[in-house]
């Protein structure tokens, strides 16, 4: 069984979504890391982000390893790396080349090709898995994300403004609706949670009552 879960940055997917493949015995793929290590790569070999064709050689050459507390690239474990600042701001410069898109969702459909998945990110339900038993669509306010996303970082250490956080989402999400390949959008057939208020186990359980109905459901 394939369960996508989509929505804005912030939402709290990552979270949830390992959360729920837990709970369901399902194999957790987070395609955010993947860009993240596309783009944390070409950090570490220098080459110019502006320039599509090395960054797409970037993503053919990684071997990604996605362990359930770890992400290697190459052997070298990035797990801290990638959410780094620099790695954060550079992510875009890979998630908004279509030939890069086209090279993760080759991956993520052959992890998915062999066990049970819970796959989150921005196109899954749409791009990546549009025939997904299960689609989820995670949603909250800008104010909600940014208050989550600044947790996130100061529990890495990290000190950001929140104000400065919010021009940031802003930011993402309208480079996340406009870009020409996996733009991100609901699928027509997925169920959106709202999750403003609601804490994660709270979230993971509606969710999981979804997924088991729809398990009933399809048998």
């Amino acid at each position: 069984m394939i369960v996508t879960i989509d929505g804005p940055a912030g939402a709290g997917k990552s979270t949830v979504a390992r959360m729920l493949a837990q709970r369901l015995g399902f194999r957790f793929l987070d395609t955010g890391a993947m860009y993240r290590a596309v783009a944390c790569g070409a950090l570490r070999t220098g080459v110019d982000m502006n320039d599509a064709v090395a960054m797409v050689r970037i993503a053919h050459s990684l071997q990604i390893e996605l362990e359930p507390e770890r992400v290697r690239i190459n052997g070298a474990d990035v797990t801290k790396e990638l959410r780094s600042a620099a790695v954060t701001a550079a992510v875009h410069f890979a998630a908004d080349l279509p030939e890069v898109r086209h090279r993760l969702v080759e991956l993520q459909r052959q992890t998915a090709t062999s066990t049970d998945i819970v796959s989150e990110g921005r196109d899954q339900g749409t791009v990546a898995f549009p025939d997904a038993e299960c689609k989820l669509y995670l949603s909250a306010s800008p104010r909600e994300r940014a208050k989550r996303r600044q947790l996130e970082m100061e529990r890495r250490g990290e000190q950001v403004d929140l104000d400065e956080l919010l021009q940031q989402l802003d930011e993402r999400d309208r480079r996340d609706a406009t870009r020409r390949f996996g733009r991100m959008q609901k699928a027509d057939d997925a169920i959106e949670v709202d999750t403003d208020g609601m804490t994660s186990e709270q979230v993971v359980d509606r969710l999981e009552e979804i997924v088991r109905s729809r398990q009933t459901a399809t048998r």
